[in-house]
């Protein structure tokens, strides 16, 4: 019988920046036309907000942000390490990157040989050429393709990129996890989910362009139903807890996203809802997770949560709860991010 690690870090692309820059997405929100008045400028946010601006844009909160940040990150490589998976199954949303207009699929395992990618430009780790390559594991990812299907997931799955070698849900990843650059060497198997949904190709997959307002007939089909991420993740915890190997189960994602969440006016995150998932999350209510609307989701810009659905189906399938989780919050760097880690039992 196989042996199953649950973990879940945030992706954070800002994180691989300086902290100079590490706002930018906030100053691209305000950029945005039809911000009301009072919102261009810092006088008129909620004062929690304008604390973290603080007098240099955030600069010296964003330090504070990533010392929280490498810290968590440093703990799940560390029980990562010690329980030393045979591959990572990494569920991640891919951003316009692999998947384009020629085709999305709800979710598709990759069942690559090996992965070639690098760091982006004018990264926080000075490297300007490095590559990582990566092994992934074919047969491994063959299996869970076929158990799933023959569980009833209609799973797509590849053999080579299509767009792109590796989106960078996946691809931040391992530079966090590896953010020390000890090395990583871990096999990995990407499991795509198409968590933006009706903003997928419609946005990108990334920040709302201001030029036109989309329309209802602009919009993508949606993402699949919490739900129906959350009984994938459940059944991909059965599938590799009876198979031969080690595995460990890893989402990748932040949660709210503040260009996703029009009520705030895209400038800061819904963290109340988040804070309600963490709750849930880390307490073991899974049920309130797989109850979650989808509507509730777009409401609260939480599209990438839907990674951490399949991480909490999965969570119920081995009846475990965490026995460490981690919630940083923020007003002014985009997204709340969280970790999670859950072993299995000595």
């Amino acid at each position: 019988m196989g042996e199953v690690l649950a973990v879940g870090i945030s992706h954070y692309p800002p994180l691989t920046g300086s902290d100079e820059r590490m706002s930018y997405i906030l100053k691209r929100m305000l950029q945005n036309p039809r911000l009301p008045e009072k919102y261009k400028h810092p006088e008129g946010w909620p004062e929690p907000m304008r604390v973290e601006w603080g007098a240099d844009e955030g600069a010296t909160s964003a330090a504070m942000h990533r010392q929280l940040l490498v810290a968590e990150l440093r703990k799940v490589r560390a029980a990562l390490d010690a329980f030393r998976p045979d591959f990572v199954v990494i569920w991640g949303d891919d951003q316009y990157e692999n998947f384009k207009e020629d085709v999305v699929p709800p979710y598709c395992i990759s069942a690559h040989p090996s992965f070639e990618f690098g760091p982006p430009q004018n990264n926080v780790w000075g490297e300007t050429d490095k590559k990582y390559r990566l092994p992934g594991n074919v047969a491994a990812a063959k299996h869970l393709a076929s158990g799933l299907i023959t569980e009833g997931f209609d799973t797509a799955y590849s053999y080579k990129p299509l767009h792109h070698p590796l989106g960078h849900a996946f691809a931040n990843a391992i530079f966090y996890l590896d953010y020390d650059r000890q090395g990583f060497d871990y096999p990995i198997i990407p499991f795509a989910i198409n968590c933006y949904g009706r903003k997928v190709l419609a946005q990108r997959g990334g920040l709302p362009t201001f030029d036109r307002e989309l329309r209802a007939e602009d919009f993508d089909p949606p993402a699949p139903t919490p739900r129906r991420l959350f009984d994938l993740g459940a059944a991909t915890a059965r599938i590799m807890s009876a198979s031969p190997w080690r595995v460990a189960l890893l989402a990748s994602s932040g949660w709210s996203h503040a260009f996703l969440t029009e009520k705030t006016h895209y400038l800061y995150p819904d963290t109340p809802a988040d804070r309600r998932l963490y709750d849930a999350l880390r307490t073991g209510d899974y049920q309130f997770w797989r109850d979650y609307s989808a509507s509730a989701i777009e409401d609260s810009g939480q599209q990438e949560a839907l990674n951490w659905m399949c991480l909490a189906g999965a969570l119920q399938a081995l009846e475990r709860k965490p026995t460490d989780t981690g919630f940083v919050s923020t007003w002014i760097f985009n997204s709340s991010k969280c970790f999670l880690i859950a072993p299995p039992a000595n």
